[in-house]
């Protein structure tokens, strides 16, 4: 299912014609839903944008819905420029939103690798990989801008990139 078409500002030419114009390509592992929209042109974001991203990102277990913050998709575009124009500009989304029951459920089963108060519960963090590149070149990449927490899983290919405070692990 793709997802994102009536949006002012998601043609070809506007992105060539303007380079305050931000977008994100997303392809959901789980849901199998992919994404290609502007999101933000100079200091506004697309609200429509944003409420389609919601959607795209919500919580994959239970379809419940949350509040995405938009300096997360920022975060993401910023990761993409910081890595260069010839890497592949779609995000597999291994996790986006997590509402407060997904979050107790995944935290019991998986060992203590989920935090008790995630930030994916707040809308503040997204696990990715971006097919091409190495994960240890995504994650250093997103290291680089200093603007939040960066997790590095080898073991199950994802990069966690959140807007909390700067810290890595």
């Amino acid at each position: 299912m793709l997802l994102g078409g009536a949006l002012g500002l998601a043609g070809k030419s506007a992105r060539a014609s303007a380079p305050s114009v931000r977008s994100l390509m997303l392809d959901h592992t789980h849901t199998h839903e992919r994404i290609n929209l502007v999101y933000a042109s100079g200091d506004h974001y697309v609200p429509q944008a944003l409420g389609t991203l919601n959607r795209f990102l919500r919580d994959h277990y239970s379809g419940e819905v949350g509040q995405i913050d938009p300096q997360l998709f920022d975060l993401l575009h910023n990761v993409h420029q910081a890595l260069g124009s010839g890497v592949p500009l779609s995000y597999q989304i291994i996790s986006g939103y997590r509402g407060p029951l997904t979050n107790a459920r995944l935290r019991s089963t998986r060992g203590g690798g989920v935090a008790k108060h995630s930030l994916h519960m707040e809308g503040k963090a997204i696990d990715v990989r971006l097919p091409g590149v190495p994960l240890a070149e995504l994650r250093d990449a997103a290291l680089s801008l200093k603007a939040g927490g960066v997790g590095y899983y080898p073991r199950d290919q994802f990069v966690h990139i959140d807007t909390g405070r700067v810290r890595s692990w």
